[in-house]
This record gives structure tokens, sequence and C-alpha cells, in this order.
């Protein structure tokens, strides 16, 4: 990292709006209005392939090679890192570092991060935001693989693991969209973020969600995390949604496809923390078309804590995306699931100099390429999951991203 390069970091009076700091070619992290976004390029740290761990330690140091001079003092201040990362356990990604970042947060605080050479000035603004895009009119939509095919998929898994090869296998799907016109980013963030307001809207070098599962944050040091498995749908009605949810609490299947999870985080997080609890009983936390089993994990890390990158990287990929065991489930989707799940059930997020950061689950997602965008969803499958109802489950799921990208 060049020594020649500081961050400075003012207070802003005037209101961020993110996505508009973003732009259609910036990086964004948002929940609830409050989060960080940038835009421009200061530097590029590569992800190296291989161990995760060791990729972590590279990024954290490249980012504490940047001098500092910061007037707020908030997490998220100072250089910022962004990323999409892979599903695929070690795979080689790189995160970027933005020459400016806007940030908000949650108390209203809001400021502005440049990035430059020694000796000059902080900028007094935001850059403007690119041109929008004409809108498409036209789109084809179509599956990757026939519906029925994917349910002989989960029909093969379940017996396997009757078997007892491994305990949870998640598939997914993939729907591909082409139209007539480039895509812009912009507006899918905005109706992403109209439609999701209580989940983690992304966008990172064309890649663009609205996850409503954290994987883990860290703020100084607190370490969180909010892993969710299990989802029933929502149909509108709130005596039918209260219905549904009631018996997502009581479901055998769904409870035991949820406490995998919340077992693997818990004991991989344990060894970093002085203390480290999660709720007695999971709830059930709703979105526009689907409610999931959630349970929040919290705990105090040991000092020196570690950054956030390190956590991401032996958290990931959890059961939610992945199955248990972790390593054997990964092997048979690799072997059988047959498509690319490329920046998919991987993890996005930020991370700052001191190791703070916030890194949701890559779900609800797609990857936009001009005209083109890739779509994907995927469901826990354990032995007495039914695939007629698992491939209705992604039907709900993928109408997040289709119907934020296919307008009339």
């Amino acid at each position: 990292m060049s020594p020649n390069l500081v961050a400075r970091t003012r207070r802003l009076d005037a209101d961020v709006d993110l996505p508009a700091v973003a732009g259609r070619d910036g990086v964004l992290f948002e929940k609830g209005r409050a989060g960080l976004a940038g835009r421009g390029c200061a530097v590029r740290l590569p992800w190296p392939a291989g161990d995760p761990a060791t990729a972590a330690r590279s990024v954290a140091a490249a980012l504490a090679g940047i001098a500092v001079d910061d007037e707020v003092g908030l997490p998220g201040c100072g250089p910022i890192a962004f990323g999409a990362l892979p599903f695929a356990p070690g795979a080689a990604s790189e995160l970027v570092v933005p020459a400016v970042v806007g940030g908000r947060a949650d108390d209203g605080t809001r400021w502005l991060t440049t990035i430059g050479p020694t000796g000059g000035e902080p900028a007094a603004e935001l850059p403007p935001a690119a041109e929008p895009l004409p809108p498409a009119r036209g789109f084809t939509v179509a599956a990757d693989r026939d519906p029925d095919d994917w349910c002989d998929l989960v029909e093969r898994a379940t017996k396997v693991m009757a078997g007892g090869a491994f305990d949870k296998v998640v598939l997914a799907r993939q729907i591909d969209v082409t139209a007539d016109q480039p895509i812009d980013v912009v507006p899918v963030l905005e109706r992403l973020r109209s439609a999701y307001p209580g989940c983690h809207i992304v966008s990172v070098d064309g890649f663009v969600a609205a996850s409503p599962e954290l994987l883990v944050s860290v703020t100084g040091d607190i370490v969180r995390s909010h892993p969710m498995a299990g989802t029933a749908p929502r149909g509108g009605d709130p005596t039918t949604d209260q219905r549904l949810a009631a018996s997502l609490l009581a479901s055998t299947k769904d409870r035991q496809e949820h406490q995998i999870t919340i077992d693997m985080v818990h004991d991989t997080l344990l060894p970093w923390c002085s203390y480290l609890d999660y709720e007695a009983e999971p709830s059930v936390v709703a979105v526009a078309n689907v409610q999931h089993l959630a349970t929040l994990v919290e705990g105090r890390l040991s000092q020196p804590a570690p950054s956030v990158l390190e956590l991401v990287a032996a958290l990931h990929p959890t059961p939610a995306v992945a199955g248990w065991p972790r390593d054997d489930a990964v092997a048979w989707i690799h072997a059988h699931e047959g498509i690319d799940r490329r920046r998919y059930a991987g993890t996005a997020g930020w991370v700052d100099a001191a190791g703070n950061g916030t890194w949701a689950v890559s779900v609800r997602c797609a990857e936009i390429d001009g005209p083109t965008a890739r779509v994907w969803a995927g469901n826990g499958i354990v032995p007495e999951s039914d695939p007629p109802t698992e491939l209705a489950e992604t039907r709900a799921k993928l109408q997040a991203l289709l119907s934020a990208i296919v307008r009339p």
C-alpha cells in the first residue's frame, strides 16, 4: 500500500442519500437509511485464493497502511473496503477502497471521507452522479434448469441424506433476464430499498442484493450475527401470515434446519469471545413476500479483537447457504447443482481500518451486466423436504429481485 495516501473524514451538515452517492458505478451498503456508499477507486485490494484467513489479514494490513485524518471518529470513517465475496470457499476475489465515501449513522450523523495524496485538501462535497440510463421496456426471463428437473435434484438429495451422507444441503435455482437496453442499477436499488426497508441493500461491481440476513458485524468489541434458516410464505393477509408464522415456529423440520446454523455460528465465534450467547427461542422475521426463522447471536470479543474480515473468513459459508456438514454439502453442490453460483450465497459488506464492519449473507441477489441479469434463490433441503414445496419457496424468493429488475 502506498504510504502517500491519506483518508480524510469530515462531518457533513447536509443529509446524505446513500444510493445517490453510489450512483450507477459506485458501491453501497445500507440498512434503514444508515450505512455507507462510495464512488471512484483509490485502490483495489486482492483477496487471494486459498486460505480465507490469510486473505483477511492481507486486506486488514493494506487498510492499516493508509494514513487517517478523521474528525468524526465513528465506525465506518477513514478508509473503507467494500466487497462481495463468492460462494466457493477459498475462491479469489477483491475489495475496492473508494476514493469518496459518504456515511450516515443510525443517530443521523453524516460524514464524507476522501482518499488522496498527503498534503492535499479534503473534498467539500460529493461528485455529481452519472446521468440515468434509458429505461428498458422489453425483457425475456428464462430458468437455467427445468423446474421438474430441479425437483428431481431435490428428491435425489433427500435420498442421499436419508442414507446418512450429510444432514442438510442448500440447492439453488438460477433465472436469466435479458433486456432490450442496459439495466440501470440505480432504479433497481431504489425499488429494493422501498420494498425491503429492513434488509441490507447492497451494490458492489454489478452485484445487487436485498439481504435480510446478517452474517457478522463488529463494532468495537461487540460482535453480532443474525442467522436465518427456515422459511414460510406471506400472503398479504395478516391473519394468514400469523398462522403461517406459527406453523413455521412449530415445524420440527424448520427448527432442526435453523438450529444447525445457530450452533455452527455460535461455535465458530466462541473462540474469539470473552462472552457469547444467543436467544433462547427464534423469532420470525418478515420481509415483503416471505418470513424466516431468525436468532440473534451477540457477544463481546476478547482482546486483541479480530477484524470483522477474520470472522467472515471463519463463518462463510454458513449452513444456511451451504448445508451441514459444510464440506460434504459444498462438495455435493459442486458435483450436482449444475450452476455457477458466483457471488450468490457469498457475503457482501464493508470493513474499516480498525476492523469494524458489517457483512450480510448474499441472498435475494442478482448480478447485472449491461442488458443481462442473473438472479438466484435457494432452499435448505433436509431428508423430510418436499420437492414441490421447495420449488414454490424458491419462486417466492426469486420475486424479490425479478420484481425490481423486470418492469412493465
